[in-house]
């Protein structure tokens, strides 16, 4: 237990007073009891350590320390350093052990929101700031109750103005009931746990020497620094205890030296003794030819050998001018050698002369001041002699504030680490906190969306009720279109609000006109509200760090994934760039020459490109206005380009796609390159010729793909003879601008930019599929047109939309659909020559009858 005497200051107006008070932690609140002695029943106070930080000031005193609570600071000294170190360790651990308990999370209530939290605590202690302090019996624990407090005061001062109440009650039961309550607990502050003693006591003393093991090797080390210093100084008699310590030093380094020398003589005999080894395998060599002279029977044999003999003359005295040579010049290097030698040894003299001067010099100094500090007669010398003293004791007392600094510093840099650790702790907790809320605020604009409808299907149903349950339903619909979004989020916490423009400006909820209708755009809010701040967590914070791993991009089937889940606002740029380079060359200055040609000459397009302008993305605040500066870039873009391509010109519908380019890679000259990727690489050619011919034929390739993915839809509009083309021809030609959230169309683009119109064909049917049940439900033609209207814009959940258009439609091959558009521009082209003969005969018809 933590317990023990402690001296707090106390402030009697501006009187301050140390007052001794009995210390008693809490471990299960972690609060600090305080009374005025061990034996009181009723604390005066408590200390809230869970938010509290700790600091001991060094220049208040020794043993001073301060405990800093968010309404007021506490300051406590004890009777010693020790004791001072001991209670702030303890305190900060004790505080550690309550918070890390504190802070765990039910993780049971995150999972009726499909949410995972995981914590992690990091409780690594291994930064050991400070060596652990020994335990000081004599001022702190159960034994110091026993013991006669610290009095720094009279009894009257201890005595608590503040707590008279608290003061009558310990008094009265320390006189009538002290003797009962000792005898059967030992101590007021036990409830029975003050009794929990080792059962060997000589265990307890073991781990206590353990604990101050640390302590005795930090004291040892400084004995050693502090001795070693000692030694390097300037004492009498120190230059012959080195002398006498390193002796055995220089024996060791003059044997080394002999064993060098020895060495060498060694080699140099080994030398020597090989050359004569060579000399003797000469003689014997001569030997066996001089015996091969004399024992040769012919004159030609011995001529031969002394044939040999010469010719061997010959090589050596070759070899010996060549040594001759050599020799010379190892002479002439030897004597440069000397020469330097000599030089060295002639500055080596100037600087041993030098030196010479310089040591009598300093004798001389140094005799001079030895006369004048051993002359007391001078006035002067004493003073210097006693400054020089005060200087030395002025150094000693600096240094032990060093050491004591040292020691706080130590702390300071534990308590930071602890208080980080209980932060990041809390910061955890938040997190999850805030998460559930998340989920709390989705699962609540879900079931206000549900309210809605319900409130929608009455509207339509108020004809048919009874004028009492009408008006009723018509005060509930009104109160509903009342009520604002952003106004009730402003009550409480606002984790994902629902902006009313997107990053790229256009308007994430619409405004409907017919007044049936503005309920669906409440619905819309608050399921896109409900989507985004479920996949906030679980979708979209995984897919960015996924980006952001993505360095160099290239083509592959992980980056494809990617793209078509989504690419982040941050990378998107980035990524169109390079989808863009990799299919259109650039040639230099190529957009600088088409407006200066479409500055100097008028093109036919130009009128209809200014009609078209005011009527661009209307639900997106940079075209929304004539004088946003969007509106110059973008005609400059489509005028460029009605002169890059002269066959097509300009068609309706290319100013959406080149304003959607402009929104995304806001510059003029990358979106003039993506509208001519989109109209010359992704769309096949004729798409947006004068009879938009492709176009066509496109829609009776999605007419088949409908009657074989969606065959009960495809029955049902022929049913009620339903041409889907009148709706879904608009998607074809500018890729779903204006027809999807925006939020969905970017990401449409992003995969449509990727891998060309196949993903327009799977985004089509998957729209038909995401409201297929609702367009069954229909059974008026009228009704049909009018859903199939404004459906698309009812679509909030991306999410759902990319798993049915990528997943369940699959296998969706290019190779199919160019093999349907094939045959099916044979069948236009065909149908049109019969149209073009049948208008050719009319017109001849006409011309016969006459006027």
């Amino acid at each position: 237990k933590l317990c023990g005497y402690l001296n707090k200051l106390g402030i009697k107006g501006p009187i301050k007073t140390w007052k001794s008070r009995w210390f008693f932690y809490d471990e299960n609140k972690c609060h600090l009891l305080y009374y005025r002695t061990a034996q009181d029943v009723n604390p005066l106070g408590t200390i809230d350590l869970s938010s509290a930080s700790l600091d001991c000031k060094l220049e208040n005193g020794e043993g001073i320390f301060e405990i800093k609570t968010p309404n007021r600071v506490f300051t406590l000294k004890a009777i010693s350093k020790q004791a001072m170190m001991y209670w702030l360790q303890q305190l900060q651990m004790r505080r550690w052990e309550f918070c890390n308990a504190q802070s765990r999370f039910p993780f049971v209530l995150l999972t009726r929101f499909c949410v995972l939290v995981h914590f992690y605590v990091d409780v690594v202690d291994s930064e050991d700031f400070l060596p652990p302090v020994k335990t000081p019996t004599e001022a702190v624990g159960l034994k110091a109750a026993s013991l006669p407090a610290p009095q720094t005061s009279t009894a009257l001062q201890n005595i608590s103005l503040k707590h008279p109440w608290t003061e009558i009650q310990n008094t009265v039961y320390n006189i009538c009931g002290s003797k009962q309550f000792w005898g059967n607990n030992g101590n007021v502050f036990n409830f029975d746990e003050f009794q929990e003693h080792p059962e060997n006591p000589d265990e307890e003393q073991e781990a206590e020497m353990e604990a101050g093991c640390a302590g005795a090797c930090y004291c040892s080390a400084l004995n050693w620094a502090r001795k070693a210093k000692w030694m390097n100084s300037g004492f009498p008699g120190l230059a012959e205890e080195l002398h006498r310590e390193r002796s055995p030093v220089e024996k060791v380094g003059v044997l080394q030296q002999q064993i060098l020398t020895l060495t060498e003589e060694v080699k140099s005999q080994k030398e020597l003794v090989k050359l004569l080894h060579k000399a003797l395998e000469a003689a014997q060599q001569e030997k066996r030819v001089s015996s091969m002279y004399l024992t040769a029977a012919e004159d030609k044999d011995r001529l031969e050998l002394v044939r040999h003999k010469v010719r061997q003359i010959a090589d050596l005295t070759s070899r010996l001018e060549a040594f001759e040579k050599e020799k010379k010049e190892l002479e002439q290097t030897l004597t440069l050698r000397e020469s330097h030698i000599q030089e060295l040894k002639e500055h080596v003299q100037l600087l041993m002369e030098k030196n010479h001067a310089k040591q009598q010099v300093i004798m001389a100094l140094t005799e001079h001041m030895a006369r004048e500090l051993s002359d007391p007669l001078q006035e002067t010398n004493t003073i210097a002699v006693e400054t020089l003293y005060k200087q030395q004791e002025e150094i000693e007392h600096l240094k032990d504030d060093i050491d004591a600094y040292k020691t706080q510093n130590q702390f300071l840099n534990s308590e930071i680490h602890q208080v980080t650790r209980l932060w990041t702790s809390v910061a955890e907790n938040e997190k999850a906190l805030l998460m559930k809320c998340a989920c709390l605020q989705a699962q609540n604009c879900k079931m206000e969306s549900k309210y809605l409808m319900v409130l929608r299907k009455l509207q339509e149903a108020v004809p048919l009720l009874p004028s009492s349950h009408a008006e009723l339903v018509r005060s509930l619909i009104q109160e509903a279109l009342q009520w604002d979004v952003k106004e009730e989020a402003e009550e409480g916490l606002n984790l994902n609000p629902v902006s009313e423009y997107d990053e790229y400006g256009f308007m994430t909820v619409p405004e409907y006109e017919v007044e049936d209708w503005k309920l669906l755009a409440k619905i819309q809010a608050l399921e896109i509200k409900s989507n985004n701040l479920r996949s906030q967590e679980v979708v979209e914070k995984p897919l960015r760090d996924r980006w952001n791993s993505v360095g160099e991009l290239t083509p592959s089937a992980e980056l494809k994934s990617l793209i078509r889940s989504g690419i982040p606002v941050e990378h998107r740029q980035r990524v169109w760039r390079w989808i863009v380079s990799r299919h259109c060359s650039h040639p230099p200055d190529h957009y600088q020459r088409l407006l200066r040609q479409s500055e100097s000459t008028e093109h036919p397009a130009c009128r209809q490109i200014e009609l078209d302008l005011p009527r661009t993305l209307t639900n997106n605040k940079h075209f929304s206005s004539p004088t946003s500066p969007l509106i110059p870039k973008l005609r400059r873009v489509l005028l460029a380009f009605s002169w890059h391509n002269p066959a097509i010109g300009y068609c309706q519908g290319l100013n959406r796609l080149a304003a959607v380019a402009l929104l995304v890679l806001q510059d003029e000259e990358s979106a003039f390159w993506c509208l001519v990727h989109i109209v010359e690489n992704l769309m096949p050619a004729d798409y947006y010729s004068n009879t938009l011919i492709t176009s066509q034929v496109d829609q009776r390739v999605f007419k088949d793909f409908l009657s074989e993915k969606l065959p009960r839809l495809m029955s049902h509009f022929e049913q009620y003879r339903i041409d889907v083309s009148l709706i879904t021809f608009n998607w074809f030609l500018v890729a779903f601008v204006d027809s999807l959230v925006s939020d969905i169309l970017l990401r449409v683009w992003d995969a449509f930019l990727y891998e060309g119109t196949k993903v327009i064909f799977r985004y089509a049917l998957a729209i038909f599929k995401y409201n297929e049940e609702e367009i069954l439900r229909i059974h008026d033609n009228v009704e049909i047109y009018q859903y199939l209207r404004f459906f698309t814009r009812m679509i909030v959940d991306g999410r759902k939309l990319m798993n049915i258009a990528f997943n369940d439609l699959n296998p969706f091959p290019m190779k199919l659909l160019r093999n349907r558009r094939t045959m099916h521009r044979e069948e236009m082209e065909t149908e049109l020559c019969e149209l073009e003969q049948i208008k050719a005969a009319y017109v001849k018809e006409r011309a016969e009858q006459g006027p």
